[in-house]
């Protein structure tokens, strides 16, 4: 069962290392987007190289390094979709680039169209009904966002339309039922979107090791 999947205390027959060597150190913060539009006037306004990429079976994603108010040197990529996915982003982009604080944004399906309409969601839970977590974390139904605080003050100090609550994190987008919807939205949930888990229980464990 996916409950017990988590196994920490033996050794992963795969890891970076055995792919692509030793870690580089290039930067200390990496941005990924999911959007498209956005991942193109991001590159378009700011100073840009590629120091590496993301190579899959079916594609090849550039990871470039920003250059931000003419010093600060910032990794950034397109992220995959689903957790699986965009947790084994975070992996191999920390891998490549040193980078050790990531920053994830993108779109969400409303739960509460009341209270997120016209303001950017920041998530203090996921509800974890996807299966990458399992793998990176202990069974539980959330997994709680740690930053969320900070981000509150952030969005406070720079007077950004927000509001903060638990989201659902599901790999499966056309089996989101009303009956299932019908009871995230009674958990408290306020949007629906497929990574969140499975990328928080990637960064908590990452800190463990």
């Amino acid at each position: 069962m996916i409950i017990h999947s988590f196994d920490p205390d033996s050794k992963a027959i795969i890891t970076p290392a055995s792919l692509f060597g030793e870690q580089n150190k290039i930067c200390d913060i990496a941005i990924a987007t999911f959007s498209r539009e956005i991942y193109s006037a991001v590159l378009e306004r700011y100073p840009n190289e590629q120091i590496s990429e993301i190579r899959a079976a079916n594609r090849i994603r550039p990871v470039h390094l920003l250059t931000v108010d003419e010093k600060m040197k910032v990794g950034f990529y397109l992220s995959e979709i689903g957790s699986a996915m965009a947790g084994t982003d975070v992996i191999e982009v920390n891998w490549k680039t040193g980078a050790n604080k990531f920053i994830l944004f993108g779109s969400a399906g409303a739960l509460d169209k009341e209270a997120t309409t016209g303001k950017y969601v920041i998530p203090t839970a996921a509800y974890r009904d996807e299966g990458m977590s399992y793998h990176y974390a202990p069974p539980s139904d959330y997994i709680s966002i740690p930053k969320a605080d900070d981000l509150e003050r952030f969005f406070s100090k720079n007077h950004l339309p927000f509001v903060k609550g638990k989201v659902w994190t599901t790999d499966a987008l056309y089996m989101e039922t009303r009956e299932l919807v019908r009871r995230r939205k009674a958990d408290g949930c306020i949007a629906v979107e497929m990574e969140l888990a499975g990328v928080q229980a990637v960064c908590n464990y990452s800190k463990r090791n």
